[in-house]
């Protein structure tokens, strides 16, 4: 045992002599080297705009095998629950090779000590490419050309993990503005409640647009595309926006008008949002109706179609999200502003055979029939409303679509056909036998309200004027 002791103790000692080592080996070829340090920034300090290099270096870096070797990785989950991806964690170095150099980037976070109290989100980030200068004019330029291949051919396979980026009410001088979590929203145009002819000519526009870059500078325009979605809550107005950005694996920016302190601030966010990105501003005609938020209604037409627009707009999808345009001043939906509008109605019987495929697995039903004939009477809801009582009754796609017939007779705008009325097919209410009752079954959207708390999305619809004091503050 005390031999066993004894040969641990030295493997250590061991170990820590070869770390030490080789941090020494650096040091010699320091002073013997004459090594040059290049610094690539996040962020551009003079027009706060993010720097798109970092983003490539970041995503060549992080492709790198040699990440193994840095001495503090981080791992983290990628989009499935069983993948683990390496990070290279704060001021760590990884080493690369290229054209017989070898070349070493650290990854440099400095905290800005007038900071405000999270300083986490405050943190000055920089990637330092350390070269020798003998190398440096033989592999520089095509080194960085390298980098630019590698991280385009990342983007263009999907690789890249998509960021959902959330502005804050504070920044520190210019940084800290945004705050991103991953965006892992399974929503795509295939499993969108929506007319098969929209959803073509919608991924054809968005197809169009991504090919359009060169037919844009001829133009003269810049190369972005805006669109207004508007109609009811519940209508699948923030999921469309999901499925848009899956569809051209473009980050989301989603921009609260409530924590924008001036028109300035709403400037800056823009400068600091990067190319291929879906900026998104919900529920404007809410904050356009109250006019008590610190952005102008002018700072609104400039955000949307002004010069900072213009020159940070390039390969930009922007989407406004509205309940109603009848209110709006149609000088901020003109084209040039918005250029594609899209209404998201109340449920069909179109989207309900979609909704159903997708919710139950069901593409035919003997039920069908009469859920058509409801919803030619006039009866209707949100997908939203239909999609719960299917989630809530998913094991038995009989009780489910019984559940659907119920509320739009009962709950159905107020069209429907009066007392509940469900025809019943002879076939047992549980499809399945470990289906689960929940009492008497979800029928009507009643239920639902009280089961889930979704007693105000009726009041939403039917009136969406009717609660805007609960609202976040205006636009002025």
């Amino acid at each position: 045992m005390p031999a066993m002791v004894i040969l641990l103790v030295a493997l250590a000692v061991l170990l820590l002599f070869f770390s030490f080592s080789k941090k020494l080996w650096r040091g010699v070829e320091d002073w013997f080297h004459v090594y040059q340090f290049l610094k690539v920034p996040q962020h551009n300090h003079t027009t706060l705009q993010e720097n798109h290099l970092y983003r490539k270096v970041s995503l060549y870096l992080h492709s790198l095998p040699s990440i193994e070797d840095s001495d503090f990785t981080t791992l983290l989950t990628g989009k499935k629950y069983n993948d683990i991806l390496l990070c290279l964690g704060p001021d760590q170095t990884i080493q690369d090779r290229f054209l017989g150099a070898t070349v070493f980037w650290h990854n440099q976070t400095d905290v800005d000590d007038g900071a405000d109290q999270n300083p986490q989100f405050n943190r000055a980030r920089a990637f330092v490419l350390k070269i020798r200068k003998v190398d440096k004019r033989r592999i520089l330029r095509p080194y960085l050309q390298h980098i630019h291949a590698v991280a385009d051919d990342i983007e263009q396979q999907g690789n890249r993990d998509l960021r959902l980026f959330m502005n804050t009410a504070a920044a520190a001088q210019g940084r800290g503005r945004w705050r991103s979590v991953p965006f892992t929203h399974p929503c795509t145009f295939e499993t969108l409640a929506m007319e098969s002819d929209l959803k073509n000519r919608v991924k054809s526009d968005l197809e169009s647009f991504l090919r359009a870059k060169q037919y844009y500078n001829r133009l003269g325009r810049v190369w972005k595309r805006s669109f207004l979605l508007y109609g009811p809550s519940g209508t699948g107005k923030s999921s469309f926006v999901a499925a848009m950005a899956n569809f051209l694996r473009y980050d989301v920016y989603d921009i609260d008008l409530s924590k924008v302190p001036s028109d300035s601030d709403l400037k800056l966010l823009l400068l600091q949002t990067t190319p291929k990105s879906v900026v998104v501003v919900e529920d404007l005609d809410r904050f356009l109706a109250e006019k008590s938020t610190a952005v102008s209604s002018s700072g609104m037409l400039n955000f949307m179609d002004g010069v900072v627009s213009s020159c940070c707009g390039e390969e930009k999808v922007m989407v406004f999200t509205m309940n109603s345009k009848e209110h709006v001043d149609p000088n901020l939906l003109r084209p040039g502003r918005v250029d594609v509008h899209i209404h998201f109605p109340l449920c069909d019987f179109t989207a309900f055979k979609t909704m159903a495929n997708n919710y139950l697995g069901v593409k035919e039903h003997k039920l069908f029939p009469q859920v058509q004939e409801i919803f030619q009477n006039g009866a209707s809801l949100s997908p939203a409303e239909i999609g719960e009582l299917m989630i809530a009754n998913r094991n038995s796609p009989s009780r489910a679509i019984k559940s659907v017939i119920t509320a739009l007779q009962t709950d159905g705008d107020g069209r429907g056909s009066g007392s509940p009325i469900v025809r019943h097919t002879g076939e047992d209410d549980v499809d399945e036998p470990d289906a689960v009752m929940c009492g008497e079954g979800l029928h009507t959207v009643k239920d639902l309200r009280k089961l889930y708390g979704f007693f105000r999305l009726k009041n939403t619809r039917r009136s969406p004027s009717s609660n805007t004091s609960s609202m976040p503050s205006p636009l002025r």
